[in-house]
């Protein structure tokens, strides 16, 4: 594994601290540099630097530094930025199909959504992506089960109702609120903390590690765990960065961006484990949801005018065992 085999390689004097790559990608996204999304993909450098004998490193900019999201999705066309974290939601605004991992509740468990990321299913999205766009999904990380903050319980879809909750802006994060008769507000995710804080928006929902890096538990009574999205992030690398590239030099970053995934969804697995517990020693109300409720609702609008996939796709998805 190249993240095993770094250390030593340091440790053996053949990749010097001081090292420089030739060539630097810009690695951009959304998150906090506190985040294994951030820390994991800045380990990456020095594993790309030692697999590609030096001719491309990578540098890392986190927390919307180079844009919001949607910005960075258009900056890997234009080469502004070479790869990305980015939802399935907002690679969906290009290439609809594969926005379907990204839809709220289109996997029975965690294990549903893992054998889908490893499957010959979500290797044709992949392709299909590419084929739009000329960019490449490289791998994909566990983002987290999503749930809404609020400063009331939402026990129930009534709970729900008239709720003025943020969501990114994508469209298919709209069906969960519109399921539930709440009313989604897309906001950037940078903005998000002191739209709740002003009480611009009533609601927010993202995993709970997010929860915590971006403080939202500070402006939020509630934690209300619907689990609605089984979410995880692709990394794309941009068609220009990619097609510069030799064809030894595309497997290594691929390879590289694999280990990364691992590394970042190995932390959000075990921060999701104990965060519950955290967040109620912070004073948060933390509440257990009969998520049932919630499936039948949404599961209505899964193939109705929202979807941006196919039947015979959504029904291979489902047949994932």
């Amino acid at each position: 594994m190249l993240f095993a085999t770094v250390s030593a390689v340091a440790a053996l004097g053949l990749l010097p601290a001081t090292a420089s790559a030739e060539t630097k990608l810009k690695w951009a996204h959304v998150y906090e540099s506190s985040e294994p999304y951030h820390t994991c993909a800045v380990a990456a450098n020095d594993l790309l630097m030692e697999a590609t004998e030096g001719r491309y490193g990578i540098e890392v900019f986190p927390a919307s530094s180079l844009g919001k999201e949607v910005d960075i999705n258009e900056g890997l066309g234009f080469g502004t930025v070479d790869i990305i974290y980015t939802g399935q939601l907002f690679a969906g605004r290009s290439y609809g199909s594969i926005a379907i991992g990204g839809a709220p509740f289109m996997f029975r468990d965690w294990d549903h959504w893992d054998k889908f990321r490893n499957s010959d299913l979500f290797g044709e999205l992949s392709q299909g992506y590419t084929d739009a766009t000329g960019h490449h999904i490289t791998a994909m990380t566990y983002y987290g089960a999503r749930h809404v903050t609020s400063n009331k319980p939402i026990m129930t879809p009534a709970d729900m109702d008239g709720l003025k909750i943020r969501v990114p802006n994508a469209p298919l994060y709209m069906m969960f609120p519109e399921a539930t008769g709440a009313n989604p507000a897309p906001i950037a995710f940078a903005e998000v903390y002191l739209a709740l804080q002003q009480g611009t928006v009533d609601a927010q929902e993202n995993p709970l590690p997010t929860i915590q890096a971006k403080k939202f538990y500070e402006v939020q009574t509630n934690i209300n765990l619907t689990g609605h999205i089984t979410d995880a992030l692709l990394t794309i690398v941009g068609g220009p960065a990619w097609d510069a590239m030799e064809a030894a030099d595309q497997a290594a970053l691929a390879e590289v961006t694999k280990e990364t995934a691992v590394c970042a969804t190995d932390a959000i697995i075990k921060a999701e484990g104990e965060l519950a517990e955290w967040f109620r020693g912070e004073g948060v109300q933390v509440n257990e949801v009969d998520r049932a409720p919630f499936i039948d609702a949404v599961k209505a609008m899964h193939n109705g005018e929202m979807a941006t996939w196919d039947q015979a796709t959504y029904d291979r998805l489902q047949a994932i065992k």
